[in-house]
């Protein structure tokens, strides 16, 4: 890393969190569009119908707009999912809105779906047509729609020929009662029409495969319910985890003085990873999961592959590591893949699954 990227860091890092990011944002719309290396072939993950390069994608939340998505594969990323978006524009909560844990190396945030809404992301997906690479799009409501289960439709109608696969987005804590669209019943009639919604664009375009991103703070029974809706509908995956509003006991500050939010990063991890061999072992093989939180290193990336995912995304690990973080974590998976004498990562997909299964589900709400 040069020192002139160093200082560059360093001052992104102690800046307004949110002023970071769109300073990011900007930085990688004028990156040079260089040639990128090819991936070591033993990191391909074939997953959903579709071909990954590699298993590590940038999560949602980050290139809200679609506006930066191919020089975000340009960072060495397997695929990248944009949003989440909604159809109409919405400015989200009051800022300050996204807080650093810096000693825990943790994010809060509360943004509650800010983005410019269906349209300007639509265009900008729609000139990258015919470009390689692998871009979700992430789908939701917005906060005053009178029926929300007709927002998610809407993404998926208008998105259809653009997107990679879609996310159906209904584990955010910072949209109000959007978690009670994990409910048996109400979930049930919203991948209903939204997976009805994606078979009538097969009519002129291909297959899009529909991904559910669910909430770390399932009860087990609730993860129940969900699983067997997702199952019964038939969806391509799930998405495993989204933020928490629960409190790790451990972290440096102390659980009721930390901001409201969806708590992200290394404190994520256990309980994510938790969650994610407990959605493993109830899915019986049905379809791939990804794996989300706490993932900065190719040791934690390697981990949620054991705990059941065969692909995981990231997001704040880029906040303390940078944008070197994604080809840190290939390089490390395909050490370790050689140590191991693995010819592909599908062979440990799960086998620590019944290990998570023990780590005690730990943390207080707020």
């Amino acid at each position: 890393m040069s020192l002139l990227y160093r200082l560059a860091f360093k001052a992104l890092q102690n800046m307004d969190a949110e002023k970071a990011h769109g300073l990011a944002i900007a930085a990688l719309k004028h990156m040079p569009a260089l040639a990128v290396k090819a991936d070591d072939p033993r990191l391909a993950v074939s997953a959903f119908g579709l071909r990954f390069s590699n298993p590590i994608g940038l999560a949602a939340g980050f290139d809200k707009n679609a506006e930066v998505p191919d020089a975000v594969l340009r960072l060495g990323f397997g695929f990248t999912e944009v949003g989440t978006l909604t159809p109409l524009a919405q400015t989200g909560n009051p800022k300050p809105r996204v807080f650093r844990l810096l000693e825990d190396q943790g994010v809060v945030n509360r943004l509650g779906f800010n983005n410019d809404g269906h349209g300007p992301a639509l265009e900008r997906l729609k000139k990258r047509a015919g470009l390689p690479g692998i871009v979700g799009v992430n789908v939701g409501a917005n906060k005053d729609s009178t029926n929300r289960v007709t927002d998610y439709v809407a993404g998926i109608r208008a998105f259809a020929d653009v997107a990679s696969y879609f996310t159906i987005n209904v584990s955010s804590p910072n949209t109000p009662g959007l978690r009670d669209l994990q409910s048996e019943a109400a979930l049930d009639d919203l991948l209903a029409w939204t997976i009805h919604e994606r078979d009538e664009a097969i009519r002129t375009t291909t297959r899009k495969p529909v991904l559910l991103k669910i909430a770390p703070d399932l009860s087990l029974a609730g993860l129940d319910d969900v699983v067997k809706v997702a199952r019964k509908r038939g969806v391509d995956g799930l998405i495993v985890s989204n933020t928490t509003i629960s409190r790790p006991t451990k972290l440096h500050v102390k659980p009721h003085q930390i901001q409201s939010g969806g708590l992200s990063g290394k404190p994520l991890f256990p309980l994510s990873t938790r969650m994610l061999a407990e959605t493993f072992v109830r899915v019986e093989g049905q379809f791939p999961l990804i794996g989300v939180g706490g993932v900065d290193s190719a040791r934690t990336a390697f981990s949620k592959i054991e705990a059941g995912a065969s692909l995981v995304q990231l997001y704040s690990g880029l906040v303390y590591h940078g944008p070197g973080l994604a080809n840190d974590i290939k390089q490390g998976l395909v050490e370790r893949m050689e140590k191991d004498g693995l010819t592909s990562l599908a062979s440990v997909v799960g086998r620590a699954a019944q290990d998570w299964l023990q780590w005690p589900i730990e943390g207080v709400n707020p």
